[in-house]
């Protein structure tokens, strides 16, 4: 499984036919998916052979999300991940990640992806600073860092955001589980991460001072 979000349109999504990269009358709100004038998919969006190319040129910025629960003094008492479908059939754990689309801000970036992921009523409440609490920046060729993504060179600005409503996974996320991070399954639930995600999650959880 790509350890992070392709943002290309499949050829049976209900919108794949629009034409991409437009911004007549685009709201913030067009960039969360399922709201704004455009509905659905944001603009920006670029075709299998389009990403490809630009991935043998350039790096590719995303934005990393971090969801976690928080209880009323904002301490954090569960940290989720994704499950999803890798390329051999198996399962596993992934966090919240995506491009950062043209003409896009980094906070819609955010809640584009959440919402893309969790679905519209996860209600996150996003970051007042959008200072990234780490950079993963991830290579084709393992060994150059921590971090690892066959396809790209990925520059990935990392966020915890907390997620205060239901969550209700779609796209390719088959659910959403917690666990408590001072919880002995944590050093399960990591292991099942994969392209240095778990790195991420134990940088998140150092920077919130747990």
């Amino acid at each position: 499984m790509p350890v992070m979000n392709d943002e290309v349109p499949e050829d049976d999504d209900f919108d794949s036919s629009r034409a991409r990269g437009q911004f007549d009358h685009v709201t913030p709100e067009d960039f969360i998916r399922g709201s704004g004038s455009s509905g659905g998919n944001p603009p920006g969006w670029l075709g299998p052979d389009e990403i490809d190319a630009m991935r043998r040129r350039m790096p590719i910025t995303y934005v990393q999300i971090v969801p976690v629960r928080t209880d009323e003094f904002g301490r954090i008492t569960q940290v989720g991940s994704l499950l999803c479908i890798a390329d051999d059939g198996s399962v596993e754990r992934a966090l919240i990640s995506g491009r950062v689309l043209f003409h896009e801000t980094l906070r819609e970036a955010i809640a584009r992806n959440i919402a893309k992921d969790l679905g519209d009523i996860a209600l996150p409440v996003l970051p007042v600073n959008l200072q990234p609490f780490t950079v993963a920046e991830f290579f084709p060729t393992p060994g150059l860092s921590e971090y690892y993504d066959p396809r790209q060179h990925a520059i990935s600005l990392c966020y915890v955001v907390p997620i205060a409503g239901d969550c209700h996974p779609r796209d390719e996320t088959l659910d959403v589980e917690w666990v408590d991070p001072h919880s002995d399954q944590l050093d399960v639930f990591l292991g099942q991460m994969s392209g240095g995600h778990d790195r991420i999650v134990r940088a998140a959880l150092q920077w919130a001072s747990i």
